[in-house]
């Protein structure tokens, strides 16, 4: 359902996400634990299409990110800890 592959992340010179790889199938819970600034809320972001990704792969129930971003963000959902509004989205993109 959700494989991401050597995901990386810098913000100038700093690189919050170091190549990460995971997989979640259809039916499992999975979880982000670390300490602060491990980069938990960077690969929710770059998951849900917020923020952009350096490299890696990451394909959500089939789509590749890079390819087919449009047909990923019709599917998923997300509510962070601390919501914040972007003001480039409509209030219709950001439900």
């Amino acid at each position: 359902m959700i494989k991401v592959k050597n995901l990386k992340k810098s913000y100038k010179d700093q690189e919050v996400l170091k190549g990460i790889d995971f997989e979640i199938s259809k039916g499992e819970i999975y979880g982000f634990l670390g300490h602060n600034g491990a980069g938990k809320s960077t690969t929710m972001n770059i998951l849900t299409g917020l923020i952009k990704y350096n490299s890696g792969d990451i394909t959500i129930a089939g789509f590749d990110m890079k390819k087919e971003y449009k047909k990923i963000i019709k599917i998923i959902g997300y509510l962070p800890e601390d919501p914040k509004f972007y003001p480039y989205m409509t209030g219709r993109e950001y439900l």
